[in-house]
């Protein structure tokens, strides 16, 4: 069960938010509490950049391939790139990210969820901020990062894989490199798509906007070759005292 602090954070009221119209009231209020969380995140996380973001299951333990390979990998970015990792902050992939992050000497940063039953933070991130709502920690893990790491896991992962590539697909966001990595895993899914354009239903010029690989060495070249073409530094204020904010 989530720990007395985590309990504080459980908004009761979100089950129904999507249960259709409720009173003003009840409305207005969700509203503030959605736009506090976005402010809270904001505040957290502004002087991070910039990052890749890691996607993948909470349920590889240490010593699975795939936490294997999220953890070296992040740790080849952080060498080979100077950026930071961030993800969701919690167990398995994320875990693994995070790790090879600060095996790295590079940044960690995690962006955790808010559960029943309760998702800990991971113990190898320099930052971490605790959001109650998935589409407000959502947006976070995108809106930091030039990059984005797809490795295997189940319906979460899809959603952020797929809200990730559907951001990218109609221009939302800027077409940001997508790696999936895991190719026994994701293969059929790769094949499905494939089969996707050839319906129509997709543009075949749309699997140009991944990479599925297993090599990290592309991955990383992948990656590179778009902050070495397109990445443009923003130069951001430092922190202000006086508004409690910290690098």
């Amino acid at each position: 069960m989530a720990s007395p602090k985590q309990q504080r954070l459980i908004d009761p009221n979100e089950p129904h938010f999507l249960q259709g119209p409720k009173s003003r009231s009840f409305e207005l209020w969700f509203a503030i509490k959605v736009f506090w969380e976005f402010l809270r995140g904001f505040r957290a996380l502004h002087f991070i950049g910039p990052c890749v973001t890691v996607f993948g299951s909470a349920r590889f333990k240490d010593g699975h391939r795939y936490y294997e390979m999220a953890q070296q990998l992040s740790a080849r970015i952080v060498e080979e790139l100077g950026l930071t990792i961030i993800t969701g902050g919690g167990p398995g992939i994320m875990e693994a990210a995070n790790q090879g992050a600060k095996d790295a000497n590079g940044r960690s940063v995690g962006c955790n969820i808010v559960l029943p039953h309760e998702q800990r933070e991971n113990p190898y991130l320099d930052k971490f901020v605790t959001i109650r709502y998935f589409f407000v920690r959502k947006t976070l893990l995108l809106k930091y990062s030039y990059a984005f790491v797809i490795f295997p896991g189940g319906f979460g992962t899809m959603d952020e894989f797929f809200e990730t590539l559907t951001l990218v697909q109609t221009g939302k966001i800027e077409n940001f490199p997508i790696v999936v990595m895991g190719m026994d895993y994701y293969r059929p899914l790769q094949e499905y798509l494939k089969f996707m354009a050839e319906q129509g239903t997709i543009s075949p010029e749309d699997m140009n906007l991944l990479l599925f690989t297993d090599d990290m060495d592309e991955a990383v070249s992948h990656i590179r070759q778009y902050i070495s073409s397109r990445y443009k530094v923003v130069r951001r204020n430092r922190p202000v005292w006086w508004l409690f904010e910290r690098s």
